[in-house]
């Protein structure tokens, strides 16, 4: 088990959680990672960020939906395309952050002497809809706390 793992073990334990570790790294992957979620009867998934996933955001999050998983994703581009939750960084920010660089580096500076830079914005991103679909409760605060809410 590698440290993220383990890192993340640690706290579902001591909340009396049960965290499995599932992978895929071939879309023929998928079917048996949630058959093996209905099987453990997991109560949620999170789908952490990969270029291998986050290309087909729409595919993982039509596979959730279908098997009633409420699931976590790292980018906004999931839940547009009907997953029910998503916390991670901001492209547009990244993006953003890019011209930055881009306009800095065409004026002369050279790209050695620039800092090393991580986006720090991150976005909540709710999709009711699903959440309806799967019969689940939105709390008010956590609705409140989200800077976009798909209805």
């Amino acid at each position: 088990m590698t440290q993220h793992c383990r890192s993340a073990t640690r706290p579902a334990y001591t909340l009396g959680l049960q965290l499995h570790v599932l992978h895929a790294s071939t879309e023929r992957d998928f079917d048996t990672v949630f058959a093996t979620l209905s099987r453990l009867r997991a109560g949620a998934l999170v789908i952490g960020s990969d270029p291998f996933f986050n290309s087909r955001s729409q595919q993982l999050a039509g596979l959730a939906f279908r098997h009633a998983m409420p699931t976590m994703y790292p980018f906004r581009e999931y839940a547009i395309a009907g997953g029910l939750i998503s916390y991670g960084n901001s492209f547009a920010d990244a993006h953003r952050q890019v011209g930055v660089y881009t306009g800095r580096i065409l004026k002369g500076e050279k790209p050695a002497d620039l800092p090393v830079q991580q986006s720090t914005k991150v976005e909540l991103i709710l999709n009711l809809r699903t959440a309806k679909t799967l019969g689940l409760e939105i709390p008010p605060t956590l609705l409140a706390r989200a800077d976009e809410v798909i209805e």
